[in-house]
């Protein structure tokens, strides 16, 4: 498989370790999908020209993440504020709404979409605000990670384009995954998954419901343990086309990323 991350990059920092460290969905995905055993993978996105955008294109080139059509712009790469929630689990405090990436807009000349359109799957996310690109990406199979967000109208939008649509879902009730699910497989999109946190995930596809259980582990850190999950789950399924061990790899995976802190390493002082 080859597959591009489109769109959204941050740096997550830590407030109580005094770290920053490497992420957005996109940008994760890339870098998990390499690490997971796809042939080439590449990262797209705006970067700001400070200390924090160098340690993301020096982590990218460490993973091996193919980064030759990267945007760089002068101001401040994004930066999310994290906290320890009194469970245990990672939450976002703050942000300074994506740097430059609030200021300026991502646009793909014909160059961009030839590149973009060499790669097997492309992944975006709610977060890289590239809706309008969307419908340009011609003979590519499209991921997408709508987080939190499912009001009709988004959905209408995103939808038509997308062969894989994943979700996060754990404040919904089974059968408000399943009316989501089906909502989506109307538009034409051919996988539709939901991670329900320590409910597991729950995913369909063509209309055939799957379930996963969560893998138990000693948990660090929890954050990227999404992205992991989805990372593990297009690599193999793309390879194998099997859900049930494509699902469970996944959660395998998810639950490794959640053995150390950041999505994937990299962390340096503030």
């Amino acid at each position: 498989m080859k597959l591009i991350g489109l769109g959204d990059n941050v740096v997550d920092y830590y407030l109580d370790l005094g770290k920053i460290f490497p992420g957005g969905n996109a940008l994760n995905v890339a870098v998990m999908c390499k690490r997971f055993g796809a042939e080439r993978c590449s990262y797209l996105g705006l970067l700001g020209d400070d200390r924090t955008g160098s340690h993301i294109t020096d982590s990218l080139n460490q993973e091996l993440i193919d980064i030759s059509r990267i945007r760089i712009a002068a101001g401040p790469s994004g930066e999310a504020r994290v906290a320890m929630s009194e469970d245990g689990d990672r939450v976002f405090v703050g942000s300074n709404r994506g740097g430059v990436q609030d200021l300026l807009t991502l646009r793909l000349n014909d160059d961009d979409l030839a590149y973009v359109c060499s790669h097997d799957v492309v992944h975006s996310s709610v977060y890289s605000h590239l809706e309008h690109e969307l419908p340009k990406l011609k003979g590519v199979s499209v991921s997408f990670d709508f987080s939190t967000r499912q009001n009709p109208e988004y959905l209408q939008l995103v939808c038509p384009n997308l062969t894989y649509a994943f979700f996060s879902g754990s404040h919904l009730s089974l059968a408000e995954c399943l009316n989501l699910m089906t909502y989506v497989h109307k538009f034409g999109v051919h996988i539709v998954g939901i991670t329900r946190g320590s409910q597991g995930a729950i995913f369909s596809e063509k209309g055939k419901v799957y379930e996963q259980s969560i893998i138990p582990v000693s948990v660090v850190d929890t954050l990227g343990a999404g992205d992991s999950f989805i990372s593990a789950f297009l690599t193999h399924y793309t390879q194998h086309c099997d859900m049930k061990s494509a699902l469970q790899q996944a959660a395998e995976s998810a639950a490794l990323t959640c053995g150390y802190y950041g999505a994937f390493g990299y962390g340096i002082d503030k």
